[in-house]
């Protein structure tokens, strides 16, 4: 792992990384969430499962102890975790200097916020807020009740293609469209068990929930998805609780998802499943 200046190790190595801040990152697992996840992928799949380019990460030390880390896969954002002004403004100079490409950045709101004014200042960017989001955690889960007639099934091969659609669709509906290719995301979720449907009884899914392998004593649900025309009936909610359950099941600590505040359906439904904040996260594009 080569060294810089303001305390920040910069790598290309995935592994060199994760020896650094991997402690660190499990320290708060449901913070950090992200990383953890992103990273397990990158070892399970390899690294050019994004794309091409060589994923960066980095860690900030202070008084030999690692303080705050950050990934980027291209083409996506920056991901980081939180920072002070201070840490905020270092990165930023650092990657500015190195002239590193950076369309965006997600954090924490705070922190995201504190780096997008950095880089404003070190590039002249402008920043565009996104997206605005709300981690939760589960509490005590709640099955909504009367469940929609049907019931949930986890995908397998035969299901890649529409899982691929429903991905891609579903990543559009987000303004996340053409950042990945719905078939790789299938068959990596297809590769563990990762997504499930609810299916009515004639067997014809109607809704997806996906979540992450455990990591960290965590599981993380998402993408949750129900094409437009069959919204409004419940399946949502239940393939949601599903899979929660199911990952409770497996004898994790923590099981998350992530909202978009902008939705309050979404927002209502998973409080009513039994979620609690945990934390408000913020995306922004740079201009």
């Amino acid at each position: 792992m080569t060294s810089v200046a303001y305390d920040w190790q910069l790598t290309y190595d995935l592994d060199a990384f994760l020896g650094r801040a991997g402690d660190f990152l499990r320290s708060r697992p449901a913070r950090h969430t992200v990383a953890l996840t992103v990273t397990d992928g990158l070892r399970r799949r390899g690294t050019d499962r994004f794309g091409e380019s060589a994923p960066l990460f980095g860690a900030l030390e202070r008084d030999g102890a690692v303080g705050a880390a950050f990934f980027r896969t291209p083409p996506y954002r920056l991901n980081l975790t939180s920072l002070d002004e201070r840490g905020a403004d270092t990165l930023a100079a650092l990657l500015a200097d190195a002239e590193i490409e950076v369309p965006g950045v997600t954090a924490d709101t705070d922190t995201a916020l504190a780096f997008a004014e950095a880089w404003r200042r070190r590039t002249g960017s402008t920043a565009e807020l996104r997206r605005s989001e709300r981690l939760y955690g589960l509490g005590d889960l709640a099955v909504p009740e009367p469940a929609p007639p049907g019931r949930a099934r986890v995908a397998g091969e035969a299901d890649r293609e529409l899982l691929a659609r429903w991905y891609t669709e579903f990543a559009e509906a987000i303004g996340e469209g053409g950042y990945r290719d719905g078939g790789g995301w299938a068959d990596d979720r297809i590769s563990y068990g990762g997504a499930t449907f609810w299916e009515t009884p004639d067997g014809t899914p109607v809704a997806m929930a996906g979540t992450t392998p455990p990591v960290a004593g965590q599981v993380r649900v998402g993408p949750v998805y129900t094409p437009a025309p069959l919204r409004g009936r419940g399946y949502a909610g239940a393939v949601t609780a599903e899979v929660s359950r199911a990952a409770v099941a497996t004898g994790v600590q923590a099981v998350l998802l992530f909202t978009d505040l902008a939705n309050p359906t979404s927002n209502s439904l998973y409080q009513r499943i039994g979620y609690r904040p945990v934390s408000d996260f913020a995306t922004y594009d740079f201009r």
